[in-house]
């Protein structure tokens, strides 16, 4: 767990090594800005910001990683109901009757064979 006051100094360190694993060990996204915050660095007046910017990084990074699976998921779900859809049906549990008995089929043969001009056979 992350101390009440993150060490603003360590924080930039990490944030400026660009060891963001380290600077969220130590408290990034618990930091808040604090008065003198900006003294604290001389080289770095600009601590606050860059540290409120990491921060802000980070959100925006995890926010699109979370969209990003929730997009993936949905897909997955959209294909897999369309792949339900285009799947056969099961077959069924009794063979397949003939559209037609085979006296029927018969009668329709010879009719067709009539049409055509031809003898039945």
């Amino acid at each position: 767990m992350a101390s009440a006051s993150p060490d603003a100094r360590a924080l930039l360190a990490c944030v400026l090594a660009d060891d963001l694993d380290q600077a969220l060990a130590q408290g990034l996204m618990d930091y808040l800005p604090q008065p003198g915050d900006d003294t604290l660095e001389a080289a770095h007046p600009d601590l606050p910001q860059r540290l409120l910017a990491a921060q802000a990084r980070l959100r925006d990074a995890w926010a699109a990683r979370e969209r990003y699976r929730q997009r993936q998921a949905r897909l997955a779900r959209r294909a897999a109901e369309r792949e339900a859809r285009r799947a056969p049906p099961p077959p069924p549990d009794r063979p397949a009757v003939p559209a037609l008995p085979a006296a029927a089929a018969a009668i329709l043969a010879r009719a067709k064979a009539r049409a055509a001009g031809r003898e039945p056979t």
